[in-house]
């Protein structure tokens, strides 16, 4: 019979109390013990208990919530505490974490995402291990600006994390003019910046509570810095250091790097383990796409792992696929149709692609490409109508 671990919901509003619970019912692993608002309550019925989880609603005494927490951490190491807030702002989550919970989550609160933490603290109090793939960090680049490298970025890690249900981090790393957050909508409180600055403190509990994640789904995203003054003189090697530890917490990392070979770019290109290079079917952007192979070639970066994108196709195009793979010297990957319409449409809702028209044939591909680089039995089911490998 499966362990059950006993919970204890903390909170001033019994509408909270009511939905965890519900929530907990779902998930054959934790029992709901009781809810209460009076901490003497809470502290006495977990001092009977071993491994137990304890959710508590930090939103109208944060001092108070807090002190509890640091306390019942510190005396019964075998309770985890999941930090809950309908005001969940930087300096609280990290407030939070530094003394002791393992996770915050905002309220109203999200059922997959509540239902995803159960089942790593499950783990984590029984002593089972999650099993999770090997990361594959993918980042899109191009040597020219304007060929839909952002699009591409954005809707793969969306794709990818739909299909897989796996966590995926969606990285902007162009320091000066990102956009990804733009493409989809979000403003989040932490970024790149941010991150870089705190890499001691980071572990995967603090990850997945503070990067900002999109909609219910389990793609996170770490923005660009706002300011182009918290950008300067960032060490190539903390960067290196980010992806170790984005490595450690996510299935799949994909990165979308500036235009151009500075130095985050190269160092994000020696970290990766696939890496498309998107350019479109015009002669300055097929040569551009050349030279830039001949760039990696002398970079040193693995020939297999350097995959070329076309973005935009058309095939009544003048210039053929077939065109660019004997003027690049180098067999295509990836096709994705032109569709201005449609991308426009969901670039200016901040929207992916899919969710305007998963029915698009540019949606049908940004679904395709996910599917063939995934290491999931989806990619079975592949049709490569939209594609090409």
């Amino acid at each position: 019979m499966k362990q059950s671990i006993p919970t204890i919901v903390i909170t001033e509003h019994d509408s909270t109390a009511e939905l965890l619970k519900l929530y907990l019912q779902e998930f054959d692993g934790f029992s709901f013990l009781a809810a209460t608002s009076n901490y003497s309550k809470a502290y006495n019925g977990i001092k009977e208990l071993t491994n137990s989880l304890v959710i508590i609603d930090v939103s109208d005494y944060p001092e108070q919530a807090l002190n509890f927490v640091s306390k019942i951490t510190t005396e019964f190491p075998d309770c985890r505490v999941i930090a809950l807030s309908d005001k969940p702002d930087v300096d609280l989550v990290i407030r939070a974490m530094r003394v002791g919970a393992t996770d915050f989550l905002a309220i109203p609160v999200i059922k997959a995402e509540f239902l995803g933490v159960l089942a790593k603290l499950y783990n984590d109090l029984t002593g089972g291990k999650q099993k999770k793939s090997k990361c594959r960090v993918i980042t899109v680049y191009s040597n020219k600006g304007g060929v839909g490298k952002t699009s591409i970025a954005t809707n793969l890690a969306y794709e990818l994390a739909k299909i897989t249900k796996e966590n995926v981090a969606l990285i902007d790393l162009n320091f000066q003019l990102g956009d990804v957050t733009t493409f989809l909508d979000l403003k989040p409180s932490f970024n790149i910046s941010y991150m870089l600055q705190n890499l001691d403190k980071i572990n995967e509990d603090f990850l997945l509570s503070t990067l900002e994640r999109y909609k219910d789904t389990s793609l996170y995203v770490l923005a660009d810095p706002p300011y182009f003054k918290q950008v300067d003189d960032v060490p190539l090697k903390d960067i290196t250091r980010l992806f170790n530890i984005l490595r450690d917490t996510f299935s799949y990392v994909v990165v979308d790097t500036s235009a151009g070979f500075d130095p985050k770019a190269i160092t994000a290109l020696e970290n990766s383990d696939l890496i498309f290079l998107v350019t479109i079917v015009n002669l300055p952007a097929i040569r551009n796409c050349q030279r830039c192979l001949e760039l990696f070639d002398k970079l040193g970066l693995d020939s297999e792992k350097v995959q070329v994108l076309i973005n935009r196709y058309m095939e009544n195009d003048e210039i053929k696929a077939e065109d660019v793979e004997e003027a690049i010297g180098k067999k295509l990957y990836w096709k994705v149709p032109n569709n201005y319409f449609t991308m426009m449409s969901a670039i200016n809702k901040g929207v992916p692609v899919s969710s305007v028209n998963p029915d698009a044939n540019v949606a049908l591909s940004c679904k395709n490409l996910a599917l063939m680089v995934s290491d999931s039995i989806y990619r079975q089911n592949l049709t490569k109508k939209n594609g090409m490998v």
